[in-house]
């Protein structure tokens, strides 16, 4: 097991990160405070894995929560469940939210455990590669709006998230490969080593070979926790997590969620991004092919979306998190593994670009 810490003073936690961890019940049990402990999944994980968690809690007041599974779920009215089901349960102060699924449960657990009675302890348990990579460190929970994605939502630290690695194993070719979106992404904000080894050994990631799979788990989550300790609620250095997220949102709002997984969205934001980069003369073209390279073997989506207009794409990015006093900001490329959060390109250059690229 590779133990690892995110380094936020009296909130510090481990990232655990393993084969068969939850076989281990302590890991789960050291991080519960109360007695009360609900579990929150969905309708495909909670078959495959909730049994297990159940066993590690025979001496906990448990109880649990099935959501539908799909980013279209991941909104108000979904979450209500969370809530109806903790004060039915009379759930108190001292309750132990679990997520124990994908990038979306994690997600809407973590809201929930950030507002049920203004803040109760909550645990990661991520199933899938991208929550374990990205989604379930950090602490940015939230849900989507029809008009934003995770535009409702609060920065609250889990006590722990527990990341085995079995897991892998029942997720899906697409899935796998929607996780990877974020991995790589990670090799391009800052750590170009990490973006070589990825091109060295995509193909044993996408044949889930564990010794390249723990590594890359492991390499991003460092990586992640290092700029969260820095900059906690992205006041800067963190923006650049959002590398390819601007676009990416814009296109899963556009498309309609659920249409492109949150990986595969980031993908095709992530070749934009590569792309205006090189258009403003930041980023070389042998850069730029390199990227899309690396995208196109991890099975990722880079074709730009049929549903979509430019000028839907740029309103669509104007409802973005990183955008201040009305004036987009982007993260882009200077090179392979350095990254910077700007504002300064020209407007109407990134409108005539996004015409170009939607072959208006």
């Amino acid at each position: 097991m590779n133990t690892l810490q995110v380094e936020l003073g009296t909130r510090s936690y481990p990232i655990y990160i393993g084969q068969n961890l939850l076989r281990q019940p302590d890991l789960i049990t050291s991080h519960i405070h109360g007695k009360q402990v609900l579990i929150v999944s969905n309708e495909t994980i909670a078959p495959l894995y909730l049994n297990k968690v159940l066993t590690s809690l025979e001496n906990f007041e448990t109880k649990s929560v099935i959501l539908p599974d799909g980013e279209q779920y991941k909104n108000l009215i979904v979450l209500n469940q969370i809530f109806d089901t903790l004060l039915r349960q009379h759930f108190n102060r001292q309750t132990t939210l679990i997520a124990l699924g994908g990038g979306v449960v994690g997600d809407m657990t973590g809201f929930a455990a950030a507002c049920y009675q203004r803040g109760v302890n909550f645990i990661q348990i991520p199933t899938t590669l991208l929550a374990q990579v990205d989604s379930s460190v950090g602490g940015k929970t939230g849900v989507n709006h029809s008009l934003g994605k995770n535009m409702i939502g609060a920065f609250y630290q889990p006590q722990s998230v527990l990341i085995d690695t079995e897991t892998l194993k029942t997720l899906d070719n697409r899935q796998l490969s929607a996780g990877l979106a974020e991995v790589i992404k990670y090799g391009l904000i800052n750590d170009k080593e990490f973006f070589e080894w990825l091109e060295a050994n995509i193909t044993a990631l996408l044949k889930q070979d564990s010794q390249a799979l723990s590594f890359a788990i492991a390499r991003s989550c460092q990586n992640k926790a290092d700029i969260v300790a820095e900059d906690e609620k992205e006041s800067g250095k963190r923006a650049l997590l959002n590398l390819g997220h601007t676009f990416g949102h814009a296109i899963e709002t556009g498309a309609g969620y659920g249409e492109y997984l949150h990986g595969e969205a980031v993908a095709i934001g992530m070749r934009l991004a590569a792309e205006f980069s090189a258009q403003l003369g930041w980023l070389d073209a042998t850069s730029v092919s390199r990227i899309l390279n690396l995208l196109e073997k991890a099975a990722l989506p880079t074709e730009i979306p049929k549903e979509l207009t430019s000028s839907q794409m740029l309103d669509l990015m104007q409802v973005d998190k990183k955008v201040i006093d009305g004036k987009i900001r982007l993260v882009l490329m200077e090179s392979l593994g350095k990254s910077v959060v700007t504002d300064q390109f020209n407007l109407r250059d990134l409108e005539d670009f996004l015409k170009v690229s939607f072959l208006e």
